[in-house]
């Protein structure tokens, strides 16, 4: 952390004083730091030394904060951020010297579109990448957090936190297996896949209650033989014959050593990816050479 002193209060106390209020807690404070939970109590109390006022009740052994606790971070929270972005674009600059980079991405991508850009990447650039995978929301967080310099993602984003350039946009298709059927049709509607089995994503995803909408409105009740939590796992269960899988189509061409087949499907939603980084955060060579290569890799894909 920097620790830069103004008019007798630190960037540090300021910093912790932040943390103690996002967690509640100085226990929690304390771990998210990396540092003891004396060393929060004595910052904190410091902090209230230099500001000459109580920004904190105390009951029963812990930390409860006070109205002034709560305006104090209102004035001081942007320019702690702008802190977080300088310490991040410092730690960006190491990695690059380092010759590491991180990347925030849908499993999924890694079958084809990230390989590829990250071959590209290397070919003229020997960087070395560590890849985080997770759920759209857990990909924002990984960026936001400094876990990873760039991410793949779609929207939308907070625009408020995040910078993004436009990758691909992706409409709904039905996947199946080669020689399935449907082949023969170009469009495929809800009526097409009456009592076809279907491997689809779980309850609390949007796109299933999109998915299994859409059936029912068309009065397909939906046959139900796989539910799956994360993109990229419907494909070996199509590939299985298991069922047929409604996905998107940026996901449906990561699938292209499979064998399998897709066709639009109608009604269907479009979706919009990006790559994105941290809002303000500087950007290294490397950063803008692979920006670059996801760009291409994702729109080959279309």
């Amino acid at each position: 952390m920097l620790a830069k002193s103004t008019s007798g209060v630190t960037l540090r106390q300021l910093q912790i004083f932040r943390e103690v209020l996002r967690t509640g807690s100085e226990r929690l404070a304390a771990k998210n730091l990396k540092i003891t939970q004396p060393a929060v109590s004595q910052q904190i109390r410091q902090l209230e030394g230099e500001v000459g006022l109580g920004l904190f009740a105390r009951e029963n052994n812990r930390l409860v904060a006070t109205d002034r606790a709560w305006g104090l971070l209102r004035r001081v929270d942007s320019a702690l951020q702008s802190v977080d972005r300088i310490e991040k674009s410092i730690a960006a600059l190491r990695n690059e010297e380092e010759g590491s980079l991180s990347l925030a991405v849908p499993g999924v991508f890694c079958l084809n579109a990230i390989p590829r850009a990250i071959r590209a990447v290397r070919q003229s650039n020997p960087l070395s990448f560590q890849i985080k995978s997770g759920s759209y929301q857990q990909i924002a967080e990984h960026v936001l957090n400094g876990r990873a310099d760039l991410g793949v993602s779609r929207l939308p984003l907070d625009e408020h936190a995040f910078e993004w350039v436009p990758a691909a946009t992706a409409r709904n298709v039905c996947l199946f297996q080669s020689g399935h059927r449907l082949a023969a049709n170009e469009i495929i509607t809800p009526k097409d896949i009456a009592g076809e089995a279907l491997v689809d994503i779980e309850p609390q995803f949007a796109s299933h209650q999109m998915n299994i909408n859409a059936l029912r409105y068309s009065g397909v009740e939906p046959d139900l033989a796989v539910e799956y939590d994360a993109n990229g796992h419907d494909v070996g269960f199509v590939a299985a014959g298991v069922g047929i899988s409604i996905v998107n189509s940026l996901i449906a061409r990561e699938y292209r050593q499979f064998g399998l087949e897709f066709r639009p499907f109608e009604p269907g939603a479009v979706y919009h990816y990006v790559v994105f980084w941290q809002k303000g955060r500087q950007l290294t060579s490397g950063m803008k050479k692979t920006i670059d290569e996801l760009l291409l890799a994702l729109q080959a894909s279309v």
